[in-house]
């Protein structure tokens, strides 16, 4: 089941976070404060946290909020499923669910930003599988030989 963010369920995604080989300490620190956040103000405007539940588990979590400024993009901030669910289908639901959030909100766009380290592969590879599209790479973003990769989905037929 996919839900709306809990104040109860920061502990089980600060887990998954933790849990989570991918992020350096402040990409853990930064997806801590959004949970933060999206507790703080459960409408907030940009920052819509929705959990994957299963029998009282949290198994990943997806962010997703209107892009300031626009009248149809939306960002895919966040989307994260621990380890011990990978590879079962959590991530394509929860992807599934942040676009549906789009569309329904009027959403033209859905973007996802990643990194270009091999560690990111996989996440790559994700969108793509999930017909994402590359939509522009910046060389040298994130630091000397780490590229940002935006991902785009053009949700309107």
């Amino acid at each position: 089941m996919i839900r709306k963010l809990l104040a109860e369920d920061r502990q089980q995604l600060v887990d998954i976070i933790d849990g989570t080989n991918n992020f350096n300490p402040e990409e853990k620190s930064v997806a801590v404060e959004l949970i933060d956040e999206a507790i703080e103000k459960p409408n907030h405007e940009y920052y819509n946290l929705y959990v994957f539940e299963n029998e009282g588990k949290i198994l990943g979590y997806h962010c997703v909020g209107k892009r300031a400024l626009t009248d149809g993009v939306f960002d895919l901030y966040w989307i994260v499923v621990g380890p011990n669910a990978q590879n079962l289908g959590v991530g394509k639901k929860l992807l599934e669910h942040s676009e549906n959030f789009a569309k329904e909100n009027n959403g033209r766009w859905i973007l996802a930003e990643t990194s270009s380290k091999d560690s990111y592969t996989a996440t790559r590879n994700f969108y793509l599988r999930n017909n994402y599209s590359i939509v522009s790479q910046i060389k040298d973003f994130y630091s000397v030989g780490d590229n940002l990769i935006v991902f785009g989905k053009y949700l309107r037929t």
